[in-house]
């Protein structure tokens, strides 16, 4: 529910000379104000019959009228003035995300927990304690020393909200869903099909690496890097590493497969903000050598965006001014752009991987393939 609010909305018009007289122990004092009847005072949208008398360039209102228009009792006495709030006039409003719970730590006479998922923020550090309504899918009370990483829950917090990222906030509500199932480690295969993405997980049987999971995902996944910066689907390839919140219900297929309802890509070199990744798939698109367009087999929008350092990477420098250029990002330790597509050379030659200036967004060169 909304708190009551109200607003004062001038409009263009004269200004009429009056006068207000105030009592003051027991003295008559007069003093010059003006009266404004060309503004209009609205509470909750709605128009009200009040006029501000301006004195001394501040505006003044009928206190009592006011007060109750803004839904406050009015108390008077000569040692005080109290506003006090009519009940059911104003209720908290909340907001909302609904995720994955990633972490619970222990805090005083609170619980800290990391929630990642779908709302306002995608991204909140809740504080559950004794004032936090906590309930099962049921409605059956849960205790907050009882949640854990893995459940899946819909949560309302604030008002208010520490400006950190992420952000802080206290939790009034936890709705408490299905638990997650938690898979961690690098993805084995990815693939688009008519219906989403398929991430698939495989194991080591017999020396051969064997399928051993398949996850489903879409739009209702969510996927974020550790320090919770969106990642697209086309950005994780074979070999990436990722922690995967699942089910909790899977097919008896083999491999068995369960939607995916949140990816947290652990490779820090996707660390990479979407509008960054679109921005150096087109240039990286227009640097791609003429002899290597008809070999390309990723397309242009499903390019791996990554940061890297410049340190230790076997990168060909374009032409010498390159190669000083690359010299002095190495130097800095800084960091340097990687684009990489698959070619029909991949198993002779290894990917192509274009590298770029993140600030001068020019070419420096290329990893050296094998």
């Amino acid at each position: 529910m909304k708190k009551k609010k109200w607003l004062l909305i001038a409009t263009v018009g004269g200004m009429l000379a009056t006068s207000a007289f105030v009592g003051a122990g027991g003295l008559v004092e007069k003093v010059s104000g003006m009266l404004h009847n060309d503004v209009k005072v609205y509470v909750d949208g709605d128009n009200t019959t009040f006029h501000p008398v301006y004195i001394n360039g501040k505006a003044y209102l009928p206190a009592r009228e006011t007060a109750e228009a803004l839904g406050y009792n009015l108390k008077w006495s000569k040692e005080r003035l109290e506003l006090q709030q009519r009940d059911g006039v104003e209720q908290e409003e909340y907001m909302q995300i609904s995720g994955i719970i990633v972490d619970v730590t222990p805090v005083d006479d609170q619980y800290r927990l990391e929630v990642r998922g779908h709302g306002v923020s995608n991204w909140m550090i809740l504080f559950a304690d004794k004032d936090t309504v906590i309930t099962d899918n049921a409605g059956a009370a849960v205790a907050a020393k009882d949640l854990k990483a893995g459940q899946q829950v819909n949560a309302q917090y604030g008002p208010v909200v520490a400006l950190s990222y992420p952000g802080q906030s206290h939790a009034a509500t936890i709705k408490v869903g299905n638990e997650s199932l938690i898979k961690e480690g690098p993805v084995h295969a990815i693939e688009h099909t008519s219906d989403g993405w398929q991430l698939q997980f495989s194991e080591l049987k017999d020396g051969q690496e064997t399928p051993s999971l398949v996850l489903n995902g879409g739009k209702e996944t969510a996927i974020v890097t550790e320090q919770g910066t969106p990642v697209e689907w086309t950005q994780i390839k074979p070999g990436t590493p990722v922690r995967a919140y699942y089910g909790p219900f899977t097919t008896r297929s083999m491999p068995p497969q369960s939607p995916a309802n949140l990816i947290v890509v652990l490779e820090e070199s996707l660390n990479v903000d979407a509008e960054t990744v679109k921005e150096f798939r087109e240039l990286a698109w227009k640097l791609v050598p003429e002899t290597e367009k008809a070999g390309l087999i990723t397309k242009k929008d499903e390019a791996q965006v990554s940061l890297i350092d410049a340190k230790g990477a076997a990168i060909m420098a374009a032409n010498e001014q390159q190669k000083q250029i690359l010299a002095d990002i190495v130097a800095k330790e800084g960091k340097v752009i990687s684009v990489t597509y698959s070619t029909d050379k991949d198993a002779l030659l290894g990917p192509l991987q274009i590298v770029i200036h993140p600030e001068t967004k020019t070419l420096i060169g290329f990893f050296i393939r094998r």
